[in-house]
């Protein structure tokens, strides 16, 4: 054999390995995920994504889990203290910019009703919006859950009905409450 058969040999080789590794990556990230089910779009401030997203939480059962960047929305924060008052698990991640405006104030409110609030210093912006409702729904998008979310800016949010997405969403907030300090402030 001469050396440029075993240099076509080894190069081969090496592409097979590659290419074998994409695929098992590739195929392993695929067969995580389907969304096959139901999803839902909003496009503020045409639409009123905020009563899509109050609504969605009005159905949770047994658990709401939020991460938001800015959350003022007294709309959203009266949704998730009804679920808790009907019992589900409501906790909240917030960006370290989070700045406390007192009792009155959506995040107020909320932490008054006992609703667990988490503030996510570990980053330069936590800037996820994201809530998983029952480990079946996800609504996600550019939509902060602000006023100014709703009337003022072009924004959209997905509400997608899909278990194995709501499942990574859900790993990815446990990771993040973990590095997450509780907020201890004045409720």
């Amino acid at each position: 054999m001469n050396e440029n058969n075993l240099s076509f040999i080894t190069k081969f080789a090496i592409c097979l390995l590659v290419s074998g590794a994409a695929l098992l990556y590739s195929s392993a990230q695929a067969a995580e995920i389907r969304i096959n089910d139901t999803a839902v779009a909003c496009f503020t401030p045409e639409e009123d994504c905020t009563g899509l997203i109050a609504g969605a939480i009005n159905s949770a059962r047994s658990e709401v889990l939020v991460q938001a960047f800015s959350f003022t929305s007294r709309p959203i924060s009266e949704a998730l203290i009804n679920a808790r008052k009907r019992g589900a698990r409501v906790e909240i991640i917030l960006d370290s910019s989070f700045k406390w405006g007192g009792k009155r104030t959506a995040v107020g409110l909320a932490a008054d009703a006992g609703i667990p609030i988490f503030v996510d210093s570990f980053h330069k912006k936590a800037h996820n919006k994201t809530i998983i409702i029952d480990a079946q729904t996800v609504i996600t998008g550019s939509f902060n859950f602000t006023r100014a979310a709703q009337y003022d800016n072009a924004e959209n949010v997905l509400i997608l009905k899909s278990a194995g997405l709501a499942r990574l969403y859900k790993e990815n907030f446990r990771a993040h409450k973990k590095h997450s300090n509780r907020y201890v402030g004045s409720y």
